[in-house]
């Protein structure tokens, strides 16, 4: 229930902005995809001498099976998939084992021989094959198991090997499908990368909420001490006295009880 909701909502949105909410997408030249190939029932492998390449002997295209992945080659591109008849995507470069493939492996087949030596091979249906491929690489299954069924075969040595590798790459570079198809990466390496415009998400406008005021701490400031002023005397009329003092001053000298005693 919360699934169908939220796919109702995605759509109800995607029909309201079509535009708006789309990314960016890069358009590039994309590479065709190579025809089915019908098998009516699952087809057999054999593997190539020297290798732990599986080929498909049976039908006329080239279809290789190598460390758990479905190889085909056409139109001088590469395309690889888990299974053998469909999901086929596009490989950019040459697989590294197809130079260790002998491009006359099919006339071997046929003739039951590997360079003028009886080739005893095995048919590998493809069940058994995605079941034991791994454990037969671990294993060095086909070296133990006399030499990939050819009788008295020996490995050629390693020089000899990266010699012949050397020369089945350059040749492969030669053809002409190959050189096509190199251009064709080239004229998409140069072309710019074509980008659709991407509108700018609406943004809701923005409300500035007042801000608060705090309240500062009232510092208070030293009270200045002024200094004291001298009180002024003011100046006195003349013909007064200062208070306090006697209006009847007494005469200098003797005290007049004394001039009495002195009378007698």
């Amino acid at each position: 229930m919360k699934k169908l909701l939220f796919v109702t909502i995605l759509l109800a949105l995607i029909s309201v902005f079509p535009n708006k909410t789309m990314a960016a997408v890069d358009i590039r030249i994309s590479f065709p995809l190579p025809p089915p190939i019908i098998f009516p029932v699952p087809p057999e492998v054999v593997v190539i001498p020297e290798t732990y390449v599986y080929v498909v002997p049976d039908v006329q295209e080239d279809i290789f099976f190598y460390n758990g992945w479905w190889w085909r080659p056409w139109e001088g591109r590469w395309y690889r998939s888990q299974y053998y008849n469909r999901g086929w995507g596009y490989y950019d470069r040459v697989p590294s084992f197809y130079f260790d493939v002998d491009p006359g492996w099919r006339g071997y087949y046929r003739d039951h021989h590997w360079y003028g030596r009886p080739w005893n091979y095995e048919r590998i249906p493809p069940r058994r094959l995605q079941q034991n491929w791994k454990s037969w690489n671990d294993n060095r299954h086909w070296e133990r198991r006399g030499t990939w069924g050819v009788q008295g075969y020996q490995p050629r040595p390693q020089p000899q090997r990266q010699e012949v590798r050397h020369e089945r790459q350059q040749q492969y570079q030669q053809r002409p499908e190959v050189q096509q198809h190199q251009q064709q990466r080239q004229q998409q390496q140069r072309q710019p990368q074509v980008r659709k415009p991407q509108a700018e998400p609406q943004r809701a406008p923005q409300v500035k909420q007042p801000q608060q005021q705090q309240p500062q701490p009232q510092v208070q400031q030293p009270r200045r001490e002024q200094p004291q002023q001298p009180q002024q005397q003011r100046p006195q009329p003349q013909g007064q006295r200062p208070r306090g003092e006697s209006q009847h001053p007494q005469s200098q000298g003797k005290p007049q009880g004394g001039d009495a005693e002195h009378r007698k």
